[in-house]
């Protein structure tokens, strides 16, 4: 059987035009910057993926974070791997009992040039204020962070003086150690978008860290480790406000309340959930959702943030303490019981 004839020349379609490359989406480009930043991390700190999970969700929600953990578990090493990562300015506060609050603030100094007081600002003007070991310094220092957290600004001597944006407080804190050390008021635990717990690393991990020691691994010196920064304002900004147009059903706020409301007709507390919880629950909850590539939240969603979000925002009653009844198993069993929408 022969071929077909062809069609002759001036019958031939015209050729299609070439199909341009399209750009991708600004919240793409941004999820995919934040995703990297798991990656940079673990060059340095191994294993604690929900840790990094929990200090990019608060990222994009403008909160704070708490790392609690014994000593030697990488919190601090965390943190500074994390604001390495980003293109942001950060400024480490080692927290002692005899630090002022000016020390983190600033303070108005005299010049004998101009017989004026000019203001000094102290490490808070930043982008990412790594507070170590917050609990070692006294209830005076540690309110002078109330108002940055919150506000976002600093007052001296009656004048306001904003932060730059964006703004992270990153603090650490040891729980087990209680000699020298000034627990966390209620009201400022409550300004900490998140409370994470970094736990001792299994086995493996820990033999993962030994031999990045013994291959030459230095935690003081990142940029040896070949931690670069990429992320910076401009995907934190474009990640927020993709966050912001993120889905949230009725079903899905009715369940929050749900969820926080409960916490309050618990036996087991003297403190439940405040409305301000409840809206910290539905944010992470939103940038949770947005990571994992969905523009609508899920119960599963609220679910994975219950823990890090409420755990630091309730008060066990003493006789609960006693019988070994914990922040998060009292979450837990309400999440259990707290019916879930279909």
């Amino acid at each position: 059987m022969s071929a077909p004839t062809p069609e002759p020349a001036e019958h031939t379609a015209p050729a299609a035009p070439p199909v341009m490359p399209t750009e991708p989406e600004p919240s793409d480009s941004a999820r995919a910057s934040l995703e990297a930043l798991r990656s940079e991390i673990a060059k340095a700190v191994v294993g604690q993926d929900p840790a990094v999970t929990g200090l990019v969700v608060a990222l994009l929600c403008r909160g704070h974070v708490l790392l609690e953990g014994v000593p030697g578990v990488a919190k601090t090493l965390l943190v500074r791997a994390l604001a390495a990562s980003l293109e942001l300015g950060t400024k480490r506060v080692q927290f002692t009992p005899d630090l002022m609050p000016s020390d983190v603030t600033g303070s108005l100094v005299y010049d004998a040039r101009t017989a004026e007081f000019s203001f000094q600002p102290g490490p808070v003007f930043t982008n990412l204020l790594i507070a170590d070991e917050i609990n070692r310094t006294p209830p005076k220092t540690q309110s002078s962070l109330l108002e940055a957290m919150e506000e976002r600004q600093v007052t001296v001597d009656g004048t306001p003086r904003p932060l730059p944006e964006p703004f992270l407080v990153a603090a650490t804190q040891n729980p087990v150690e209680y000699e020298g050390t000034y627990p966390l008021p209620e009201a400022q635990l409550d300004r900490f978008l998140l409370k994470l717990t970094v736990p001792l690393p299994s086995r493996q991990d820990e033999i993962d860290v030994l031999t990045r020691h013994a291959d030459g691994f230095n935690p003081r010196d990142l940029k040896a480790a070949g931690i670069r920064p990429v992320a910076g304002p401009a995907d934190l900004e474009a990640a927020r406000q993709a966050v912001a147009k993120t889905t949230v059903s009725p079903e899905i706020a009715g369940y929050v309340v749900d969820i926080c409301r409960a916490t309050r007709d618990s036996p087991s507390l003297a403190l439940g959930i405040s409305p301000r919880g409840t809206t910290a629950l539905l944010s992470t909850a939103r940038a949770w959702a947005w990571l994992t590539g969905r523009d609508y939240v899920i119960p599963d969603d609220v679910k994975a943030l219950a823990l890090p979000t409420l755990r630091h925002r309730i008060q066990l009653r003493p006789e609960a303490e006693m019988e070994g009844v914990t922040p998060d198993s009292v979450i837990a069993s309400v999440l259990a019981h707290v019916p879930v929408p279909r």
